[in-house]
């Protein structure tokens, strides 16, 4: 017997896992990538908890299909945020469902709780979930509260023992993190953590975004990474905060900026608009000079596209502060 599990790499997706391993069932964990996970590469963190409860993992990258069918349009609204997590759910689900042949997989779990969300853990949404996962056969379980739901087909078919399932339910953790001491559980990332989307500084990004511009895959990654800025004549100046940000930004593989620096000093690394017009190029290189390690009333050189714009810092970085993205 083998399940295959929606996998975000969090505490509850590891135990959910781990009760039906226990149940001597193989678990495939499931991580679909749909680009907002985090923003960091989460994949080591992932397969080092796949590891510890004996379970295999896989990638499934779904990001653009996501942006397709669900980001924009989706059928139960979003959350707080930028968070369309019913419909969410059920993408993951109904992509993950159709892979249970190719892995010769019975039925799907996940780490779902009643009522520790409120947009998406709740027993409505779960049915909506159902029915927008295209899940006819009732394959999906939920472990950690399955004891508070409708029985499912494994648990009616005996494929699974529901008196070792889990009555969960609320936001405390406290049994989950209990689980996780019971276990030896190492390296997990604390609970509650969540998408980018439901993050109000990133929703708030991504919604300035696509009002002014059309999303792509990369764009997603521009997103995660500086102080994002849209200048008078509408061109999105990114400016690098710290050293991590600067290779992120660096290895972003967008169509749609151009790489600039300051040629004389240290500086943020910075991507601008490719469109910019000539103010915002001027006034550009005067937010990368102000942000690098320069001197006041002294003038520095910033190269954007084969042009050369000098200038000096602004006093103080307050009138920078008026193009950021809030």
């Amino acid at each position: 017997m083998r399940a295959l599990a929606l996998f975000s790499g969090g505490l509850d997706s590891v135990l959910a896992m781990k009760t039906i391993v226990d149940q001597g069932i193989e678990v495939i964990a499931i991580n679909v990538n749909t680009g907002f996970g985090s923003t960091n590469d989460r994949r080591e963190h992932m397969q080092h908890m796949c590891d510890q409860i004996g379970a295999k993992l896989e990638i499934l990258d779904l990001r653009q299909e996501f942006l397709d069918e669900v980001l924009f349009d989706p059928k139960y609204g979003y959350g707080k945020n930028f968070n369309p997590c019913i419909d969410c759910h059920g993408f993951m689900f109904r992509y993950t469902g159709a892979l249970l042949k190719k892995y010769d997989a019975s039925f799907m779990i996940s780490g779902e709780v009643v009522g520790q969300r409120p947009m998406s853990q709740r027993k409505e949404a779960m049915e909506q979930v159902a029915s927008l996962s295209n899940d006819h056969e009732d394959l999906i379980l939920r472990p950690l509260c399955a004891k508070l739901l409708p029985q499912t087909k494994p648990e009616r078919e005996g494929w699974v023992d529901r008196d070792k399932l889990l009555d969960i339910t609320g936001r405390s953790r406290e049994r989950q993190l209990a689980l996780a001491k019971e276990i030896g559980l190492e390296d997990f990332e604390s609970p509650g953590g969540g998408c980018l989307l439901t993050d109000i500084q990133f929703s708030n990004r991504l919604s300035e975004f696509v009002k002014n511009d059309t999303m792509k895959i990369n764009d997603i990654d521009t997103l995660k990474a500086g102080r994002h800025l849209r200048l008078p004549h509408g061109a999105k100046l990114i400016v690098g905060r710290h050293k991590e940000d600067n290779d992120k930004l660096e290895s972003t593989k967008s169509d749609k900026y151009t790489a600039l620096r300051i040629t004389d000093t240290t500086g943020p690394f910075c991507l601008l608009e490719l469109n910019a017009s000539k103010e915002d190029k001027q006034l550009a290189a005067k937010i990368i000079i102000t942000y690098g390690k320069t001197n006041k009333d002294q003038t520095y050189t910033v190269s954007i596209n084969g042009e050369e714009f000098t200038d000096t810092k602004f006093d103080t970085k307050e009138p920078i502060s008026q193009y950021f993205v809030k």
